[in-house]
């Protein structure tokens, strides 16, 4: 019985590891200067800094905003329509430029982006990781990670988007996980 029982699990064990396997990750650049305009920056005292249309993973849509000093970021074709394009933080943000993409047998299922957060009290800005499930209909921020509150903060989004992304309930707000830090 033992025998049996040790079997199956190193069946087990070795189905997880191939079905693990198949998950791996590509990286892409927002360079907005080579993305296309979609919506011209308000000159007229308005706060919205403008949107562009970037080329993702095998040409995938990457829509960014600027608005109020806060940058909003969704994929995938009418990404300006997804939850992911309101979603941003309180802090006034950038993002930076390298994206990450979660690949299960080499289709895109989640993003990992590192934005950088203002400090109100100055000094040195905020850095959080932002995992973004990507499912038309339903793409949206699903976890987000202080990246320097955690030291495992990249191993943190990598296990959050390859366990929640693809059912997570975008009318919930993303979950913070490990220590908060600057996400208080």
């Amino acid at each position: 019985m033992k025998s049996l029982l040790a079997t199956l699990f190193l069946w087990a064990a070795l189905a997880v590891g191939a079905e693990a396997a198949t998950i791996d990750s590509a990286y892409t650049k927002i360079k907005l200067d080579e993305c296309q305009l979609q919506e011209a920056p308000t000159t007229d005292e308005g706060t919205f800094g403008g949107s562009w249309l970037c080329a993702g993973y095998k040409g995938m849509p990457v829509y960014v905003a600027e608005g109020d000093l806060r940058m909003f970021v969704s994929f995938g074709n009418g990404a300006e329509g997804e939850r992911a394009a309101e979603q941003t933080l309180p802090n006034f943000n950038t993002v930076n430029e390298t994206l990450e993409w979660r690949l299960r047998d080499g289709q895109a299922f989640a993003t990992i982006l590192r934005w950088f957060i203002d400090n109100p009290e100055g000094g040195k800005p905020g850095n959080i990781l932002i995992v973004t499930q990507v499912v038309p209909g339903a793409t949206c921020q699903i976890a987000r990670i202080d990246a320097r509150a955690n030291q495992n903060a990249n191993q943190m989004a990598r296990q959050a988007a390859d366990t929640m992304a693809g059912h997570y309930d975008c009318g919930q707000e993303p979950q913070v996980l490990g220590t908060p830090g600057a996400l208080n």
